[in-house]
């Protein structure tokens, strides 16, 4: 015999998971409309931005400070070299370096791309008191360890799938 589940907490687990659902959809919405709008997928758009904000920049630096492993950056660069929107070039001063620069092609796509729903919670999360921001931290966390998920891989970014697929998903 299984134990009911009183109404109230039935209500909250539901809502926990609607609430759930709809950051799904708004992320897949948003990875959908900057795919219709620029041909790119957030990655590659945080990509383009690193570089774009950074200038004349190694390949390493930008895996830094997108949160992603050089291995990955340099296949969505790959990508985007492809597209005509990057381009490398290797170190004057050291060969094993290279530097990856946007095209003219590259300033025009990142400024007429939306904003990507990340940015923007970003920058309502850092607004938010520090004490406000580590509740959300810990409720999450928790949400995670509850849906046994905690372990899994997961990128810094707001969207679904391969992190270094194109945005028609191969």
């Amino acid at each position: 015999m299984t134990e009911e589940i009183p109404e109230k907490v039935r209500t909250a687990a539901e809502e926990v998971v609607t609430q759930l659902r709809r950051i799904i959809r708004a992320t897949d919405l948003r990875a959908k409309q900057l795919a219709r709008e620029s041909g790119l997928t957030p990655p590659q758009f945080m990509i383009l931005r690193a570089i774009s904000e950074m200038g004349d920049v190694a390949i390493s630096r930008i895996a830094r400070e997108v949160n992603l492993t050089q291995a990955t950056v340099t296949t969505i660069i790959d990508k985007l070299e492809d597209k005509n929107i990057v381009t490398r070039r290797r170190s004057d001063t050291d060969k094993r370096i290279v530097h990856a620069f946007l095209t003219e092609d590259g300033r025009t796509t990142l400024e007429n791309a939306p904003t990507l729903l990340q940015s923007e919670f970003l920058a309502r999360f850092e607004n938010l008191e520090k004490w406000e921001q580590t509740m959300i931290v810990a409720a999450l966390q928790r949400v995670s360890k509850l849906m046994e998920v905690e372990s899994l891989d997961a990128s810094p970014f707001l969207d679904i799938g391969e992190i270094d697929r194109t945005p028609d998903g191969k």
